[in-house]
Order: C-alpha cells, then structure tokens, then sequence
C-alpha cells in the first residue's frame, strides 16, 4: 500500500535541518504528513506545518526537491511516496499536535539512532 505524503526539509540559517518523532514512535523524519482528498502536496504541506509546529509558510518560498519513496517506518509492509519540499525558517518552533520531540541536526553531525527510512536514506544527503 502507497501512503502519499507532503513533507518539508526545513532549514536554519545556521544549515541545522529540523527533524521531528511523533508521539508513540522512535524514529524521526522530516514534518509533514498525508495529502488529504483533493489537497495538492503544497496545500497539505502548509496544513501540516502549522498543526504540527505551528509555522504558516508563504508556498512561494517552498523549493519543491521531489518525490521520494521509501518503506513507512510506522506502517508495516506500506510505501511512503513524499512530495518532498525545503523551506527556510527563523525563530523557534515548538511540538504541537502529534509530534512529541523536535530535533536540529547540525550538517555532518551524527544524527538520533532511529532515523526514518526516507530521511536517512534520501532526505539528508539531498539537503
């Protein structure tokens, strides 16, 4: 089964990449989540930037990097296909909703011992 998502490599000025673990998993990811309906991948992308970390992002600052497929971390036996997008942000963001942990990884830096599959693989060495 494919789960089609909109997600976001969000960067600091400083190069950090912004990686989130959602509440009752262990790995973290890139925030963003699935594309709802009709919803273009830009559309669910600014939705689930603002519920999960509070950040409304202008579209036209969204750099679009392409679609990336990997197995689901959290879905057994799924496919994640990510509309995969970078952003630049300033300021602080918190956790909301389901998201329970927010991590900077600095570039080079060894990141947290479970990473999402898509996120390891091709997410980071793309940023």
């Amino acid at each position: 089964m494919e789960i089609r998502i909109a997600a976001a490599a969000l960067l600091r000025e400083d190069g950090a990449t912004l990686l989130v673990r959602k509440r009752g998993t262990s790995a973290f990811m890139q925030p963003g989540g699935k594309i709802d309906g009709d919803e273009t991948p830009l559309v669910a992308l600014r939705r689930e930037l603002f519920e999960e970390l509070g950040l409304d992002i202008r579209p036209e600052a969204a750099e679009y990097l392409g679609r990336f497929s990997a197995p689901a971390v959290n879905e057994p036996g799924c496919i994640v296909t990510a509309e995969m997008f970078c952003l630049r942000v300033a300021g602080d963001l918190e956790p909301r909703a389901e998201i329970e942990e927010i991590r900077w990884l600095q570039p080079g830096a060894q990141g947290p011992p479970e990473l999402a599959p898509p996120t390891r693989g091709l997410v980071l060495p793309a940023t």
